[in-house]
């Protein structure tokens, strides 16, 4: 199977006294980032959405154009790029998020993937030339409760793959398409909940990662020939495992491994003679490894400190292949032309979103074929972000990413957000984020703690937080507050927590298990009673519900210890303003989560505020919805953080239902 679409990092598709120091990981020691001289222009959220956000890339046939998905009409739809002008056109009006697969090999026919209003029920479309669309999904019709996925072409592009849970909601099924008429066959049948990780050129074998727990996985290869299992990494103890590619001459299958390491290398394993060896091992972990079409080249991704680091090399030779230079921009999102002579790719940083470049692998200069960032805003008043690190509560360090507002002093000090990731076991980066850089630029600074139980910094590290969720790693979030306050800068009175999902969750518990830490919290969709959540587990999360079990308690046996961390059984000590945002679509975090804990919160005569989105699912991806939330996020904390109204009291503020939002 080879790769067409974006080149990306596999995955299932996401908390003692400190001695604060503040360390930015640069050369010559600690460092602030400084932005008290520069006075910076002030943008409304209209202006902050004008910023358009593009993913995916696949080459036409003639490599004239890439496909991509972007939000410029509101909503993701399809785009054809021209490579010499730019010039986007638009390929769908959809008024559901569309998240491009790839071109046909031979022809301007796509492959695209959407749900219906972020229920994640993904199908997959092709779009004719005539621009008519058919679901291809087995079983398909846009009421049916089914998913599925591309899988990839097959080395001879007159057929494709794709994973479907039509037989067994809990399973996908391997089913191969025809490119011709789109008649569908059966390849494989899975009856234990395994994830697909790829099919060998010769379609002969399939690999799949058997998933136990979040450190214990394994690569089994099904042989469609006999019909027989064999796994290549058998091991004891606790080893992560994971697949990235075959090679493209099906002689070996490559895959990351953290056995006798705190961090994930690339492994080789020799499909003949079973011999195992290894290929790159930096010093943080390798997050993917793909190969280009024609098997000229393999690019890698390396974690550096919460920065994308890429690698490519020549193959067979495996020599390192010089990357071109973007001052201060992080690469990610390789696609490759068929005959390796393109490379398309994106970058960004913490004040450019990202947008799309054209490299010839002849050396020329990359050519950039986007412009995201809204016009109208001046990079120069966005902010960046610098990796801050401190000692939490018990001699941990713990990393972040600090944002300084511009004018931010000792004699003028700024409200602060303790910014929590989603996961568990997520991870914030470097890179654009349109929500924190309008807070900053309205006064707030923001640290997006990546407190224990993150990826990127070990396994050990990712560990600390199992089965002490709301305790360990909400600890460190109560600790970085100080750290906050030490700097100088920080208004100590006027500290509040946002996040997201899993982050969400943290922001309750925060509320309801340290009451007095955070002046406010910004709960967005997420988990407040864990034992409700463990036991509606959407069924197709079948491959990884062990592993969750296992993370964060079996809601059969742990049903106190799951009750004792969610902040609903505990939502009477919350006393401080509260705002929650809600998909009503959301399978991962139901919307009766948040129903529950605002009607509990509302009784402690608490100010509660509450949006819910009829039309989204966990996240938000309709541009007027994140105008109306993020723009409610800014009103909500200035009015409870800031201090800004003459009167905060429950009385004389609405909440969600009496604005019409509830």
């Amino acid at each position: 199977m080879h790769h067409r679409s974006t080149l990306r990092g596999s995955g299932l598709g996401a908390l003692l006294t400190v001695s604060a120091l503040l360390v930015a990981c640069s050369p010559g020691g600690p460092v602030e980032p400084d932005n008290t001289s520069q006075v910076a222009a002030t943008y409304t959220i209209e202006e902050f959405l004008g910023t358009t956000n593009v993913f995916g890339a696949s080459f036409s046939p003639d490599h004239s154009k890439l496909l991509v998905s972007s939000d410029a009409s509101g909503v993701f739809n399809a785009y054809a790029v021209d490579v010499e002008s730019g010039e986007m056109t638009a390929l769908t009006e959809s008024k559901e998020s569309i998240r491009v697969v790839g071109y046909f090999p031979d022809d301007e026919r796509f492959l695209y993937l959407s749900d219906q209003g972020g229920n994640e029920l993904d199908h997959l479309f092709v779009r004719d030339l005539d621009g008519s669309v058919i679901d291809l999904t087995p079983g398909a019709g846009l009421d049916s409760k089914l998913k599925a996925n591309f899988a990839g072409w097959a080395e001879d592009e007159r057929t494709f793959f794709l994973l479907s849970n039509e037989r067994d909601a809990r399973y996908f099924d391997l089913f191969e398409v025809a490119v011709d008429d789109f008649a569908i066959t059966t390849l494989f049948e899975d009856n234990e909940g395994l994830a697909f990780g790829g099919l060998s050129p010769d379609k002969r074998f399939i690999a799949f990662n058997r998933l136990r727990t979040r450190a214990d996985s394994d690569l089994v290869l099904h042989d469609l020939d006999s019909r027989e299992a064999l796994e290549i990494t058998a091991h004891e103890g606790e080893i992560s495992n994971n697949f990235q590619d075959f090679s493209p001459d099906g002689a070996a299958l490559y895959y990351t491994t953290d056995k006798d390491s705190e961090y994930q290398y690339l492994m080789r394993y020799d499909m003949e003679s079973g011999e195992h060896s290894e290929v790159l091992r930096p010093d943080w972990d390798v997050t993917f490894a793909r190969f280009s079409r024609d098997g000229q080249y393999l690019v890698a991704g390396i974690n550096n400190d919460a920065r994308t680091e890429l690698r490519l090399f020549r193959i067979p030779e495996f020599t390192a292949v010089a990357l071109p230079k973007l001052a201060g921009l992080n690469m990610g999102g390789v696609t490759f032309s068929d005959d390796s002579s393109l490379m398309a790719f994106y970058a960004s940083s913490s004040q450019r979103p990202r947008d799309l470049y054209l490299y010839s692998l002849d050396g020329t200069a990359p050519k950039r074929l986007t412009q995201s960032l809204n016009p109208a805003i001046d990079a120069g008043d966005l902010v960046s972000e610098e990796i801050v690190r401190f000692a939490s509560y018990d001699g941990v360090e713990i990393p972040g990413l600090l944002m300084k507002p511009h004018g931010a002093s000792a004699e003028n000090k700024v409200p602060a957000l303790v910014w929590v990731h989603g996961g568990p076991g997520g991870q914030s980066r470097i890179g654009y984020s349109g929500l924190r850089q309008y807070l900053v630029n309205h006064g707030y600074a923001v640290y997006a703690i990546n407190n224990r139980g993150s990826s990127g910094y070990g396994k050990t590290f990712f560990q600390l937080d199992d089965r002490k969720h709301g305790e360990a790693d909400l600890g460190d979030c109560v600790a970085s507050k100080q750290m906050l306050i030490d700097t100088g800068w920080i208004d100590a009175e006027r500290v509040g927590i946002i996040g997201g999902s899993y982050g969400g969750y943290m922001v309750v518990a925060a509320l309801a298990f340290e009451p007095e830490a955070f002046e406010v919290g910004v709960d967005l969709f997420g988990v407040t009673n864990w034992l409700r959540t463990m036991r509606s587990i959407p069924p197709w999360w079948e491959a990884a519900r062990e592993s969750l079990f296992d993370e964060m308690g079996d809601p059969e046996v742990d049903e106190e210890y799951l009750k004792r961390i969610s902040p609903l059984f505990h939502a009477e000590k919350i006393t401080k303003p509260l705002m929650v945002l809600q998909g009503a679509n959301d399978p991962r975090v139901l919307q009766s989560e948040s129903d529950e804990i605002v009607e509990k919160v509302k009784a402690n005569q608490v100010p509660v505020e509450y949006i819910i989105f009829p039309d989204e699912g966990h996240g938000f991806r309709k541009k007027a919805n994140q105008e109306k939330g993020n723009r409610q996020i800014l009103e909500f904390l200035d009015r409870y953080l800031k201090g800004e109204a003459e009167d905060s009291s429950p009385a004389n503020h609405p909440t969600g239902d009496e604005t019409g939002t509830h």
